[in-house]
């Protein structure tokens, strides 16, 4: 199947927004998808454009005709290891903490045919590297997210799936410190200025996280794992 193993969840949404001082409701509508490669979500490996075009035209081409109308606005790449970025390690598989499949030509791919990207730091995977990274140094691990976001031109998603007991002090300190190098833009211009934070769905995951993260800078992500919030 030419979808296999390339698409780890898709989700749409359709939501109505009001703000306080609002006299008209409008709606936003996103519909994103998180992306891994063909590795199992590591992108421990640089894609062959052609192979990779292969395995996705459809996301930015959905009647597959060459017309490129995309199945979705946002496209989330899955995942970033927290340790590794906060340490900005090089290695086999990464190259300042960022994996080296998540390349400028995979980012221009989507991004060039008008689907906004993402790079979100965590997953299942790596709830434990969450905790080490947020403990240790989470104004060096901010710091750094938000100079690969400006680097790949993209917005960085937490993904913290801890279920209980979040360090919450070290969030707003990795949040501070990200902010401090690429200010809220509410206009949504500035990719790199879009950070989300995924909240679990009812009494899932996260539970203890706060439902209206907007102190911290943040958009909710997730307020359901299906309804995607981002800027």
């Amino acid at each position: 199947m030419k979808h296999k193993l390339l698409l780890l969840v898709l989700a749409a949404a359709v939501l109505s927004v009001t703000g306080p001082s609002a006299k008209a409701q409008y709606q936003m509508q996103v519909y994103g998808l998180w992306h891994c490669y063909s590795d199992a979500c590591s992108w421990a490996s640089v894609p062959n454009m052609t192979t990779f075009d292969t395995n996705n035209h459809w996301i930015i081409d959905r009647n597959m005709d060459n017309t490129f109308h995309p199945s979705v606005n946002v496209v989330v790449l899955s995942f970033v290891d927290p340790i590794k970025l906060m340490n900005l390690t090089n290695d086999s598989t990464t190259v300042n903490g960022i994996p080296i499949g998540m390349t400028t030509a995979v980012v221009n791919y989507f991004q060039s045919r008008g689907i906004r990207v993402m790079m979100s730091i965590g997953g299942f995977s790596f709830v434990s590297h969450w905790d080490k990274a947020l403990k240790a140094n989470p104004t060096q691990l901010g710091i750094n997210a938000a100079n690969a976001a400006k680097q790949f031109n993209v917005g960085m998603e937490i993904d913290c799936e801890k279920s209980s007991n979040p360090n919450l002090t070290g969030m707003l300190k990795f949040v501070s410190a990200y902010r401090s190098v690429v200010p809220y833009d509410a206009t949504g211009s500035n990719y790199a200025a879009r950070l989300t934070i995924d909240l679990g769905n009812d009494d899932q995951y996260l539970t203890r996280w706060p439902t209206t993260p907007q102190p911290f800078g943040l958009a909710p992500a997730i307020l359901y794992w299906t309804t995607p919030t981002l800027w």
